[in-house]
This record gives structure tokens, C-alpha cells and sequence, in this order.
């Protein structure tokens, strides 16, 4: 497959734009109808997960518009930002349930562990502060892969990462904010965690 050039890309997604605009004039299209939503959203979970093109949460849970608050950035990985997005749809609409999800094949997950293997890979500043994010969830198991003779298997490699990572991120949102800490104590919030195959497209949540 070819890349677009960026004006044919913009031309298609105006006309997309003006299809959906055709769509929503059917109420029947949504559980709410988007002139409700303007006044308000009540979304029944929060989604962390990648940025990534194969991953479009909506279309993956099949839900409707409003239905959920959806926070994407590369490698699915907590910084503030995503833990303040996290803490205002808790407070704000009373959510109940947060959904970190991971997914195979992840490129953020990819670059941190060609950097383990290769600590002479170069990324930007920007690029560089995701993967040290994900790192703390790929150097031991790094180590323990390492630890034998045996050369490592990548693609086991990398998908053990993808599943580490999302544990990592369930963890820090459970532990790095007293709000979100609070309300997981007194069970006004779950967070769990989750892996998407892009190829088979199935949800595995974490127990």
C-alpha cells in the first residue's frame, strides 16, 4: 500500500465528513442523538489506549457515539496528561471503568526493545521520552530473556512487552494519582488491562 498525498487524504476525509453529518440526522444511527451530547456525555468507560491506525477503539468494542472517553498516545503509556484526561472523566461523569489496552505488533512497544538490542538506536527528544516510558516494563524481562545462551525469539520478545507494558501503565494509574488511588480503594473505579490482536481482532482483558 501507497500513502496518500496529504490533499487527497484532506479531500476524502471532508467528504467523510460530510457523509457522517448525513448519518447523524438518523437518530437511530446512535444511542444518543449528537444534538443531546452537545449538553452532555455520560461515557460508560475510559479507554487508554494506542494511537496507533489499526487500533479505532469504537469500532473494536462496536460502540456508539458518547459511549466512551478515549485517550490515545503512542504505546498507550501514563504521563500526566493522561492521567489528568483520566481523573476528569472519573470526577467528571462518574465513569466507572478504565480500559488500558495494549495491542500486538505495537510499533512504541517495538522501539523500545530495538533499543534494548541495539543501545545505539537514535530517536528524536519526543520519540525518546515514550520509549523511557515503556522501558521500566521491557529491561527486566529484557534481563531474564538475556539470561541464557539461546538467542531471543523477537517475536516472543515483543509480544511479552506489549503485555508488560500494559500491566506497567495499569499500575501507574492506580498508584499515580491520590484521586484515582481513592476511588480504586473504595471501589468507585476499575482499571484493568487488555491486549487487541490486529490480527484476529479480539480483545483479551488481563485478570
Amino acid at each position: 500500500m501507497k500513502n496518500l498525498n496529504a490533499q487527497a487524504v484532506l479531500k476524502q476525509l471532508k467528504a467523510g465528513n460530510l457523509r457522517y453529518v448525513e448519518k447523524i440526522k438518523n437518530a437511530k444511527e446512535h444511542h444518543q442523538p449528537p444534538p443531546i451530547l452537545v449538553e452532555e456525555q455520560l461515557p460508560s468507560a475510559i479507554i487508554l489506549g494506542c494511537s496507533d491506525a489499526r487500533v479505532p477503539v469504537e469500532l473494536i468494542f462496536d460502540q456508539k457515539l458518547g459511549e466512551l472517553f478515549v485517550i490515545r498516545v503512542a504505546g498507550n503509556v501514563v504521563a500526566p496528561s493522561q492521567i489528568g484526561s483520566v481523573e476528569f472523566a472519573a470526577e467528571k461523569f462518574g465513569t466507572e471503568l478504565v480500559v488500558v489496552l495494549g495491542h500486538s505488533h505495537c510499533g512504541a512497544v517495538t522501539a523500545c526493545v530495538e533499543t534494548l538490542i541495539n543501545p545505539e538506536q537514535y530517536y528524536s527528544p519526543n520519540l525518546q521520552s515514550i520509549v523511557d516510558r515503556i522501558r521500566p516494563s521491557v529491561y527486566n524481562l529484557h534481563e531474564i530473556l538475556t539470561a541464557g545462551d539461546g538467542e531471543i525469539d523477537m517475536d516472543e520478545f515483543i509480544d511479552r512487552a506489549v503485555r508488560a507494558n500494559v500491566r506497567l501503565s495499569v499500575s501507574q494509574l492506580k498508584s499515580g494519582s491520590r484521586s484515582l488511588e481513592d476511588m480504586v480503594n473504595s471501589g468507585r473505579l476499575t482499571i484493568v488491562g487488555a491486549e487487541y490482536d490486529v490480527a484476529t481482532g479480539k480483545v483479551n482483558f488481563f485478570e
